[in-house]
């Protein structure tokens, strides 16, 4: 199953909590990286990340609902998605390699 980077990023630091996760420790993703986009374009990409693996069956989404959206507040990893997780363990990890 093919994951961005972001995704991996989710499913590894819910694979080490316990029970249900705020939404907001999910965009410490974004500490690490060099072009950062703006803050509310973060919240975007979060939560189509979020959908996008709701949609695959690797995590439980619980929020509110309006006849519009779903607003997201808290995750859960499933059974599906701890094995793939743990598929994620097993791969190599790339290194960050400085280009000039």
């Amino acid at each position: 199953m093919r994951l961005s980077q972001l995704q991996k990023y989710i499913l590894l630091s819910l694979y080490n909590t316990k029970g249900k996760s705020k939404r907001r420790q999910l965009l410490k993703f974004y500490e690490k990286k060099k072009n950062v986009p703006k803050k509310a374009d973060q919240q975007g990409i979060v939560t189509k990340s979020l959908e996008r693996l709701i949609e695959k069956g690797l995590m439980i989404g619980y929020g509110r609902r309006t006849p519009q959206k779903w607003f997201i507040e808290e995750v859960q990893l499933t059974r599906r998605g701890k094995k793939e997780t743990k598929k994620l363990l097993g791969e190599q990890q790339s290194l960050p390699f400085k280009t000039k």
